[in-house]
């Protein structure tokens, strides 16, 4: 038997044997599933760490370390050997954060004096904006929509007169 043939087998048998492994620790009674992700384990009101913090805002971690430098009201807890750990409450402002910066366009001074005058809430600003932009898209869809429709009957008759002369062209080539 070749080398190859040899090894192919050895692959095999560990391959059976990992499977039967796998299959007795899944019949272990009330074991509970392993993901793959831990954070789904966590208690929505741990503490998360600056890198499971990231992963959720949507932003590097050098970024976070930077916000904080910028709103004073980002204070995270910090361990032994300068760890960061976000409680819920700092995870939603950094979340706040990220909204007004990345889809509403505010600058960092803008963002800065919302929560200077919200005292760090911009959970109800940001709600009251969401409200109103949605309000403004809802407008200006209608208003782009009635110009449209008034350029077209205004223009009908000539608008016709052009489909007619494409259609006898049409039957030209054909």
């Amino acid at each position: 038997m070749s080398s190859n043939t040899q090894f192919s087998n050895e692959q095999e048998a560990q391959q059976q044997e990992q499977t039967k492994v796998s299959e007795s620790v899944q019949k272990i009674p009330n074991r509970r599933k392993l993901s793959k992700k831990s954070k789904s384990a966590k208690s929505p009101s741990a503490f998360r760490t600056i890198s499971e913090v990231a992963e959720e805002v949507g932003v590097q971690q050098h970024v976070l370390r930077f916000w904080e430098s910028k709103f004073s009201y980002i204070k995270p807890l910090k361990r032994g050997g300068g760890r960061r750990y976000y409680r819920p409450e700092d995870i939603n402002l950094l979340k706040n954060i990220h909204y007004l910066l990345y889809t509403e366009g505010y600058t960092i001074k803008g963002v800065q004096k919302l929560l200077q005058k919200t005292r760090g809430n911009l959970a109800s600003v940001i709600s009251g904006e969401a409200k109103l932009s949605e309000a403004v898209i809802e407008v200006k869809s209608n208003n782009a929509i009635s110009s449209v429709s008034k350029v077209v009957e205004d223009n009908r008759e000539e608008l016709e007169d052009m489909l007619e002369n494409l259609k006898s062209m049409r039957d030209l080539i054909d």
